[in-house]
């Protein structure tokens, strides 16, 4: 299945007023958990951050992220960089019309040709590694762009079925995201890789156990079900929201609460 039409199509609808895309920000921060996940985690890190942080969003994709950490710290310089030339444009005008443009800019970038050095304290890399072929190349490019103790956050699909595992044959690829290239990490696997790039010590749990895989299915996957079928959809989600929402936030907060044995997503903290 294609995400990104879905995304696109929702992004020009909340562009159509600045506020607008405020708002999307947050319901996105309410309803993916592993934003609730990363904001755990970026509040942790703000604890002992410089006050002039320099950050870097590593696929940044409409901007969520890079907001978030903008309203973090009001010195906080932030980078965002991705594939897509419309969305990094996209991202230039809203965040200059949000008055941020002096101390956040967005540029086109492949991360496996990334050859920044020692420029960054933090490092994000939210749900892009299972889309990239040369993972280790970029592993290796963002521990290099980091300063000395700095932190790489990853947020990524795990193989005990990240984003219903999708399946690799002669006549193509399929699953609910066709664009990832593998069906998510092992735990193992990524720590290793990450050690391999340079990196001193790497810490990696699991996410979505039950509850929060539940919930994904509630709030994100049977809605792009809805809309892939028909665009009609796009007037019903509301309604359907209002019954689903409480039911996930719930769910999205006992994931939170506990630690898993297993789950269909992973939470990687790396240090250089």
């Amino acid at each position: 299945m294609q995400y990104d039409p879905i995304k696109r199509s929702l992004g020009k609808v909340f562009n159509l007023h600045p506020l607008l895309r405020a708002l999307f920000y947050r319901l996105l921060d309410l309803l993916l958990l592993r934003s609730w996940y990363l904001r755990r985690e970026l509040r942790q890190w703000r604890l002992s951050a410089p006050a002039d942080a320099r950050i870097l969003d590593a696929g940044s994709g409409f901007g969520q992220y890079v907001w978030r950490l903008a309203q973090m710290g009001e010195a906080f310089q932030i980078t965002g960089v991705d594939v897509k030339k419309e969305q990094v444009a996209d991202c230039n005008a809203w965040f200059a019309r949000a008055g941020l443009a002096a101390r956040v800019h967005f540029r086109v970038q492949e991360l496996e040709v990334l050859h920044d050095e020692e420029r960054y304290d933090l490092v994000l890399s939210v749900d892009v590694m299972e889309h990239i072929e040369a993972d280790e190349k970029v592993m290796q490019n963002l521990c290099r762009a980091l300063k000395p103790g700095g932190l790489l956050l990853i947020s990524t699909p795990s193989d005990q079925g990240g984003s219903d595992t999708q399946h690799h044959h002669q006549e193509g690829t399929t699953g609910f995201i066709d664009e990832h290239v593998r069906d998510g990490y092992n735990r193992d696997d990524i720590r290793d890789k990450l050690l391999r790039a340079g990196f001193s010590k790497v810490d990696v749990a699991y996410t979505y156990g039950r509850p929060g895989s539940l919930a994904w299915k509630l709030s994100m996957k049977f809605p792009i079900l809805m809309l892939n079928a028909s665009k009609v959809f796009f007037i019903v989600l509301p309604f359907y929201y209002l019954l689903a929402w409480p039911i996930a936030y719930c769910l999205n907060y006992a994931d939170l609460r506990q630690t898993h044995a297993t789950g269909t997503g992973l939470l990687v903290k790396a240090r250089r």
